[in-house]
């Protein structure tokens, strides 16, 4: 072993060795070796070879001059195909966002099944966002009152169509038009003034009414989550910063403040768009100028169109069902379709195997898309295409596992609607309830009642999407929450249709929220799938803010301790409840924090309500006498 005085001795001598030995020679400096110019060529392209597809990056100008960034993947050797075509803000480029040689691997899930070699796919970037030019208006009023210009997303989709019809190579001159969501908006807004080239069209999802049932509102209640959508869409061209938290609970995050105040605090307050929101809380004509399903209505369309939303769909559950029945209702079911799968929003897009615990028979969004959907739109899209007819609705049926056709699929006007009473001692039923008795709880908007069970963590993207499936055991024995329930079931109660809440209730209070869930309550055990033993399944629920129980536009205070009537409908369903099961209906005065806070005090603008504006209120709900509270069902005739 070397002792440490020999170690430096050698150390030394290397050290030395190195100091005397000759430097290094460099030699010559030839052209190649010198830098000259950036190392990113202007003029670089990727090698394609193998690819089955062409991809390009084009910018459409529209008749203002504006040019819109548009993306176009067309199959090798295209001729006489077809053109579906996606506006979006959600960034064009993302829909195809893979280098692939193989067209199927190179676009997202909800094109994969297009990417065939049959289908000329493009997608688009609407004003204002990622690559397009122009201004950005969140859901751009069409022309009109609320839009003095002279283009509108009906102009741009009009002259989108024409460009791609014209220039691009192998199209057979047909556009289909596809979307979820936004997308579904764009898509329905094309529809108000087709091009002659658009021959089908499938608003899924689309954002229809966001005062009524969409997106924004829920019969005047606001959802909270839209402050961070709005950051995330209007704060520059791209994707935004969502709102920052100081707490990973979103229940404490909301409960620091107003909706207003939550605003201000995040420089939300300085974005346009929120300024005319927030300045317009009733359904006044802001929101019924631009209500989708009346446009529609008043300038209908020949372009055979199917209308698609899921069963539980947490964001845009309103609007597709009411554009397919204003359509119907202005003569036009012949071409129009209503589609509702077992999904939550936008899942036809995905898999869907599942809607949490719910476990279906195979991939239904695949299934339907490959055997439904594709179907659906050659046989207007392709020359010799079979033709594929549509039945009036298709509408999955979750307790059977499987769809059903309706030939004559009924608006909820023309049903018999059939009145489940609530009864004493938390009886339901649809017996005539007897004399008139109550059920009282306290409401504390300083501890209002969750959505999902807490913590409730922002982004947290698999609860959010199935918050609507959420067993309500969880709520089951707070004290401000009161639930009605049927004996067990004897035969079964089929349900094809909106049911409608009629609530009789008073408070205390001079505002007030109520809502009213509809609910398949499981037997105790259930060998066929052991973790739903004794679950509380959601079939429809909604909430409806009191102020507006007289004017959905004109809103006014609650008379403190006078009997109230609280009439709304409910999403659209088609459900079976089993014998075995029981029926039970849950109400309560929040559902927090999708949707804001009532302070329970009528204030001219909830938006803005002072801290000295949240006050408990005791709530009562009448049943029986003259104040018969039920849930009026649409049952299977």
């Amino acid at each position: 072993m070397k002792t440490p005085m020999i170690r430096s001795a050698l150390l030394a001598g290397i050290a030395a060795s190195l100091i005397g030995a000759a430097p290094y020679q460099s030699g010559k400096v030839t052209p190649e070796m010198v830098q000259t110019g950036s190392d990113i060529p202007a003029d670089w392209q990727a090698p394609k070879t193998g690819f089955d597809y062409t991809k390009t990056d084009v910018m459409i100008p529209m008749r203002d001059g504006v040019k819109l960034h548009t993306v176009i993947m067309v199959p090798k050797g295209a001729k006489d195909l077809p053109i579906l075509l996606e506006r979006t803000p959600y960034n064009a480029s993302g829909f195809a966002p893979n280098n692939s040689p193989k067209m199927k691997d190179a676009v997202w899930s909800g094109d994969t099944d297009w990417a065939d070699g049959t289908h000329i796919l493009v997608w688009q970037d609407i004003r204002g966002k990622y690559g397009s030019e122009g201004d950005y208006v969140m859901v751009r009023p069409p022309r009109g009152p609320l839009n003095p210009g002279t283009t509108d997303d009906t102009t741009d989709a009009w002259d989108t169509i024409d460009w791609l019809v014209k220039n691009v190579q192998g199209t057979n001159g047909r556009v289909g038009m596809i979307g979820s969501s936004y997308d579904g908006w764009t898509v329905a807004m094309a529809l108000l003034d087709p091009h002659p080239a658009l021959k089908v069209a499938a608003p899924e999802s689309p954002m229809v009414d966001g005062w009524m049932g969409d997106d924004w509102f829920h019969y005047g209640a606001f959802r909270t989550s839209n402050l961070d959508y709005f950051t995330g869409q209007m704060t520059e061209a791209g994707s935004g910063p969502a709102m920052p938290r100081d707490t990973r609970d979103e229940y404490d995050f909301w409960l620091q403040g107003s909706v207003g105040d939550i605003a201000k605090a995040n420089g939300v307050d300085k974005l346009p768009f929120w300024q005319r929101l927030s300045a317009n809380p009733a359904y006044n004509a802001f929101w019924q100028l631009q209500a989708v399903d009346r446009m529609v209505a008043a300038k209908p369309s020949n372009v055979p169109t199917m209308w698609l939303q899921g069963f539980w769909d947490q964001e845009d559950i309103y609007g597709a069902v009411h554009s397919w029945e204003a359509m119907e209702k202005a003569g036009y079911g012949a071409t129009n379709h209503l589609v509702i799968g077992p999904w939550w929003h936008s899942q036809i897009n995905r898999s869907a195997w599942n809607l949490g615990p719910l476990k279906w028979n195979g991939d239904t969004a695949a299934d339907f898309r490959q055997q439904v959907m594709i179907p659906f739109f050659d046989q207007y899209l392709k020359d010799g295409a079979p033709a594929h007819p549509l039945p009036s609705a298709m509408i999955y049926n979750p307790a059977e596992n499987h769809w059903d056709s309706f030939a004559d699929w009924k608006v909820n006007a023309d049903r018999t609607m059939t009145p489940l009473y609530l009864q004493a001692d938390k009886g339901l039923g649809f017996e005539t309830p007897g004399g008139q008795g109550e059920d009282s709880y306290v409401s504390d908007p300083a501890k209002p009642v969750p959505y999902i069970q807490r913590p409730i963590v922002a982004g947290d993207e698999d609860r959010w999407r199935t918050w609507l499936v959420q067993d309500q055991r969880f709520v089951a024995d707070r004290s401000d929450v009161v639930s009605y329930t049927t004996p067990v079931l004897t035969k079964t109660v089929t349900i094809h249709g909106a049911p409608v809440a009629d609530i009789f209730a008073k408070t205390t209070g001079t505002d007030g929220d109520f809502v009213v869930k509809l609910i398949d309550v499981y037997p105790a055990t259930y060998p066929e799938n052991p973790e739903m033993g004794g679950y509380q399944l959601p079939i429809a629920m909604d909430i409806f803010r009191g102020r507006y129980r007289d004017s959905l536009s004109d809103p006014s205070p609650i008379p403190a301790g006078k009997v109230q009537e609280y009439k709304f409908r409910l999403p659209t369903v088609n459900y079976e409840v089993k014998p075995g099961h029981r029926i039970m209906v849950q109400i309560q005065s929040s559902l927090f924090p999708v949707y804001d806070r009532n302070p329970q005090k009528y204030v001219k603008n909830i938006f803005f309500a002072k801290p000295g504006d949240y006050q408990k209120a005791t709530v009562s709900i009448e049943h029986g006498g003259m104040a018969k509270s039920a849930v009026l069902l649409p049952l299977a005739q």
